[in-house]
């Protein structure tokens, strides 16, 4: 009997060990992970590809300022001036509020035969690419990690696998 509980109990750690493992790792978004150079300023901080009126996005984003965004900004807007041709005329990056990122999309203007396209995103240097039509000129935004407004704690598998074999193995032995 004794080799069947002292099983239990190693089946239960490895368990338990685990399920944590896969518990923490579930909260990362891989895709937007990298290392800041220099120490964040606030909880939350951000950078963003920063350019004012640069003649093409190769330039924009290899000589954007890097610097954190201020604390009042959530997202990166880009904002893509172009000819009927698809030829960039000026591209504008930066961080943005919320307020700024209300008319994101395309609009032409008959009038200059130019195309604005407006998109804003949410995450460490996320605006790399251009806005050049509607699928891509959006509000790109992500998900939020909590779903319910409820702050009450959850058990997690772990702890109840571990409870679980802990009254187990107490049970056998009285």
């Amino acid at each position: 009997m004794l080799p069947l509980r002292h099983a239990l109990a190693v089946a239960a750690v490895q368990v338990f060990i685990l399920s944590e493992n896969w518990a923490l790792g579930k909260n990362i978004n891989f895709y937007n992970v990298r290392p800041p150079l220099d120490p964040t300023p606030f909880p939350n901080s951000f950078k963003c590809f920063t350019c004012e009126n640069a003649g093409d996005n190769y330039n924009c984003n290899r000589w954007a300022e890097d610097k954190w965004c201020p604390q009042n900004t959530q997202y990166c807007l880009t904002v893509h001036h172009f000819t009927s041709h698809g030829r960039s005329t000026s591209i504008t990056k930066k961080c943005a509020s919320r307020s700024e990122c209300h008319f994101v999309g395309c609009h032409h203007s008959r009038d200059s035969e130019h195309t604005e396209c407006r998109s804003c995103c949410e995450g460490m240097i996320c605006n790399v690419e251009l806005p050049t039509n509607h699928t891509n000129a959006v509000f790109a935004v992500m998900h939020a990690q909590r779903t319910s407004g409820s702050g009450a704690l959850m058990p997690s598998l772990p702890a109840l696998a571990w409870v679980s074999v802990l009254l187990l193995m107490q049970s056998h032995c009285s």
